[in-house]
């Protein structure tokens, strides 16, 4: 958050990025490949593994919120070996002012060499001072006091050591040059030097010793301090970590410190053949929020929350931002997501849904397309059906996974088990998808009266052929598994999904259907199907999920399901040596109880009561000089937990912090640093359980199931009208010249394909979103104006050279969705 006097906002970054294919990869033969998402050079995520392949299509999406600063979003083909270390093939590196230029289409990248020159991350403080000395004859020289304070280059710990060195420079690089180096620092990615080196930058004129290294007083122009960051590599070559150069003629008489991103090496990626590694596509979507105050939003927020009550449901603010914006996608998402958190979505459903079925003219074809009736039911699915899903699939897709039993041998089994868990799991469904789907049953019934199976259909359209079907196709998409299912599992989950698939709409289909089958064995073993138990069964499940009558208290006395992984924890004893270690944790997150085990479907070996929860923090790195770590406060010990990146780490602490926020012993202040030789890191007290030095941080939103910020939802709405002003424009023009003249639309072009039920009632409705769009532009105008006034401040008072990673840093929490794709075109 970034607060200013008298006006106050958090920021957000959003990113969507769809990862699809690459094409025609090196090495030039069938491989296994897999691509990592990182963020400079720590990887965030990563696809599933494409076998046997030269033009993998990974086909994944995915979407994390980023806690940090960064400089470049990077993607990495890999060619998997089984024995010797993954081969690196290429990468796509994207700078983050660049993103944008991206945003909203696909591009194919050129696949470039990876060279360890060029793989930097990291920063490092440095302090400068240019002195004047009067030698012993009263002549004046200038000398370069460099003082080298602390870095911080990457997340794995090294043997570290900085050379610096004072040179010409000399168009692409140095030329003569005087080199200093410090100790080296072990085992830290934090290291702290604090040595000062001195450089004479000009001779005095009675200086008659000869010198490789001799600058006269108008040359000091061409000179610039140079620092280079290197791992000890001991008895084998040291490992560049990255480089700063600053320019000598900023300082003058003057001293300065900074921060300074890390650079790689000016021709640290140069090859003579960069376009026979292959390409990738990427589909990027870049936005960034600025988020105002709640007040500013209540215009917006209370004018998208009675779009249900308007009258057409097409003249409502919430119907016309899906109009406008080019992909339904992009309005689902924040729409749903406020409806919900204003219990607002099923009268909203419900209203879009009847206009949907207006246009519905076979009963076969209910609720079978990419309607805003349908993306709104999906996207509701996905957000409050996740627990749902854990409870009545995750231990059967566990089980194909592991016994890798052949798909068509055990087809039956699997399907029978799946088939079995889902209409016993009615009691388990969340009760606002039962409302949902009871509106739309009874909304099918209502247009199709002569068509007894609609008002079953209408519902498995939704539960299982796009809930429980895709979640076991696409089990890594819903959380229900840790890792990607190798090609034998995967191709074992698309049959299962089939069968669902069908199973599911048995009510509505005919035994003909079985001839539309690709796969002659598919139609014979749906054949073994043909009882009437299966029909009664899918019958009464759906008559179950769509139905008002209040869950039994036994559905809700079950802990939810909020978050499992593995991650690194401190070990609480000590080892045979008496040192502390880290030891590899299977941690399981539920509304209960937060414990680790040695393996995943393992008993637990350790358990906290989230009632005995006191706070969630992070952990500073100079701790154990390890990245990504936070602390669980409980009462015992501090439980210290090192997560794989910082995504995780940030997803941990909220989910944590979510779930024990109304816990009543809660913290107010605790420690940021770790209790080590008898004293706390951090304040230097030397008793273990006196009271915190720092505050804890804010409070975050209670609800542990639907996690929604709904300011945050309407700037994204708002941005989303902002962008599609042109076409709102045109809308209103449309509605005011059929309200005029009442004769027939003329330039049918410009609007003929929005939907103008009634012009007087969307007319209305346009003019108060343009309004209220033009009152939330003046806002944020005032914003951009402070934010750049502070901005110039900061460089007045630290002037920027090179690439300084000044102490103006808002606090940015980024979003990444992404669809990856690798080509076959050959180079």
């Amino acid at each position: 958050f970034i607060y200013f006097v008298g006006f106050s906002l958090s920021i957000f970054t959003v990113i969507f990025l769809f990862t699809d294919d690459a094409k025609h990869l090196v090495p030039n033969k069938m491989r296994d490949f897999f691509c990592t998402i990182n963020l400079d050079q720590e990887e965030v995520f990563r696809t599933q593994v494409v076998e046997k392949s030269l033009s993998p299509y990974f086909g994944e999406e995915f979407y994390f919120e980023i806690p940090r600063t960064f400089q470049w979003l990077s993607f990495y083909i890999y060619d998997k070996s089984v024995l010797q270390k993954d081969l690196r093939i290429g990468k796509v590196s994207i700078k983050k002012e660049d993103l944008c230029n991206y945003t909203g289409k696909e591009n194919w990248f050129m696949l470039q060499p990876v060279d360890s020159n060029s793989e930097v991350q990291g920063k490092v403080h440095l302090e400068l001072k240019l002195n004047e000395l009067i030698t012993d004859n009263g002549s004046v020289c200038q000398q370069l006091v460099n003082i080298m304070c602390f870095g911080s280059h990457n997340t794995q710990c090294s043997n570290t050591f900085y050379v610096t060195s004072l040179g010409a420079c000399l168009g692409e690089g140095m030329g003569m040059n005087d080199q200093k180096k410090t100790k080296v620092k072990k085992k830290t990615s934090n290291p702290q030097f604090n040595e000062t080196f001195y450089f004479e930058v000009t001779r005095s004129s009675s200086y008659t010793k000869k010198s490789q290294f001799q600058v006269e007083e108008e040359d000091i122009e061409k000179l610039e301090v140079r620092v280079d960051l290197w791992n000890n590599g001991n008895l084998v070559q040291d490992v560049f970590l990255g480089e700063i150069k600053v320019p000598v003629k900023v300082l003058r008489n003057d001293s300065f410190q900074a921060w300074y991103l890390l650079q790689p090496r000016e021709n640290g990626n140069k090859s003579s053949k960069n376009d026979d590694l292959g390409s990738l596509r990427l589909n990027i979507c870049y936005t960034e929020d600025c988020v105002l105050p709640s007040e500013y939003y209540t215009s917006l927020r209370n004018l998208l929350l009675k779009s249900s009550d308007v009258q057409p449901i097409s003249a409502s603010a919430a119907y016309i931002l899906s109009e406008v914006c080019r992909d339904k996608y992009d309005a689902v998402l924040p729409l749903v997501r406020l409806l919900l958190h204003h219990h607002k979505l099923v009268p909203f459903v419900a209203a879009v849904a009847e206009l949907d079925l207006k246009d519905t003219q076979e009963a076969n074809t209910v609720f079978r397309g990419n309607s805003l009736a349908t993306r709104c039911v999906d996207e509701m699915m996905k957000i409050v059906g996740k627990h749902y899903l854990k409870v009545t699939l995750k231990p059967v897709i566990d089980e194909v996974g592991k016994k890798h039993r052949n798909a068509n041998e055990n087809l039956r089994y699997y399907v029978d088990k799946v088939f079995r868990e889902i209409v016993r799991s009615s009691i388990s469904c969340p009760t606002l998808m039962c409302d949902v789907f009871y509106s739309l049953r009874h909304l099918a019934a209502k247009r199709f009266p002569n068509d007894p199976h609609v008002q079953y259909s209408a519902v498995s359209s939704f539960v299982f052929l796009r809930f429980f079907a895709v979640a076991v196709v696409s089990p890594h998409t819903f959380h229900l598994r840790p890792h990607h299912p190798d090609a034998q599992t995967s191709r074992t989950l698309t049959l299962i999904s089939k069968a669902i698939q069908t199973l599911g709409s048995w009510g509505s289909l005919t035994k003909s259907k079985l001839s539309s089958f690709k796969e002659t064995f598919m139609c014979e073993f749906f054949k073994t199907f043909q009882e009437e138990k299966f029909t009664e069964s899918v019958k009464k499940f759906l008559d179950d999920v769509s139905s008002t009558e209040s869950r039994e208290p036994s559905g809700l006395s079950e802990p939810v399901h909020l978050k499992e992984g593995e991650m690194y924890k401190r070990a609480q004893g000590r080892t045979r040596i008496g040192k502390k270690n880290f030891k590899k944790r299977w941690f399981c997150l539920t509304s209960r109880e937060f414990t680790y085990h040695k393996q995943q479907d393992k008993e637990p070996i350790f358990t906290i009561p989230i009632k005995n929860i006191l706070a969630v923090e992070k952990l500073d790195e100079s701790s154990f000089n390890k990245k990504n770590m936070f602390q669980v406060l409980h009462g015992e010990k501090p439980l210290y937990i090192q997560a794989n990146n910082c995504v995780e780490a940030s997803e941990w602490i909220e989910a944590l912090c979510r779930v024990t926020r109304c816990n009543q012993k809660r913290l107010s202040f605790y420690h940021p640093s770790a209790f080590l030789n008898g004293n706390w890191l951090c304040c230097k007290a030397t008793i273990e359980n006196t009271v915190g030095c720092a505050r804890c941080t804010a409070d975050v939103p209670a609800d542990t199931q639907i996690e929604i910020d709904g300011d945050r939802e309407t700037e994204r709405i708002y941005s989303l009208f902002t962008i599609n002003m042109s076409k709102l424009q045109k809308l209103e023009e449309a509605c005011g010249s059929i309200a005029v003249y009442q004769g027939p639309r003329k330039e049918p072009d410009d609007y003929s394909n929005f939907t103008i039920e009634d012009s007087v009632a969307t007319f209305h409705t346009l003019k108060q979103i343009i309004d209220i769009v033009e009152k939330l532009n003046e806002s944020h105008e005032k914003y951009q104006k402070k934010r750049s006034s502070s901005k110039e401040k900061k460089k007045k008072l630290k002037p920027q050279f090179g690439l300084p990673c000044l102490g103006f840093d808002p606090r940015f929490f980024r979003k990444i969705e992404f669809d990856l794709e690798v080509s076959q075109e050959s180079i």
